[in-house]
């Protein structure tokens, strides 16, 4: 008898979340998404990330292939 009590609450469970909708903040969502960011990128101070500009003409074979084909 124990099977059925379990498996009523997984189903009452499984329909809470699914129906679950939690308070969303539209305004701060539309303030973030609308609003150009002024500083720029915010990952362009980013100390983990190399420099790779000074190679960019140096290796640069001017066949852009990659702008073809994802551009």
């Amino acid at each position: 008898m124990g099977r059925g009590r379990q498996k009523a609450k997984a189903t009452r469970q499984a329909r809470d979340i699914k129906y679950y909708s939690p308070a969303t903040d539209l305004s701060a969502l539309e303030r973030e998404l609308g609003s150009p960011n002024p500083e720029g990128n915010q990952h362009d101070d980013d100390p983990f990330e190399a420099d790779y500009s000074e190679y960019a003409d140096k290796y640069a074979d001017g066949d852009d292939e990659d702008e073809r084909r994802f551009g």
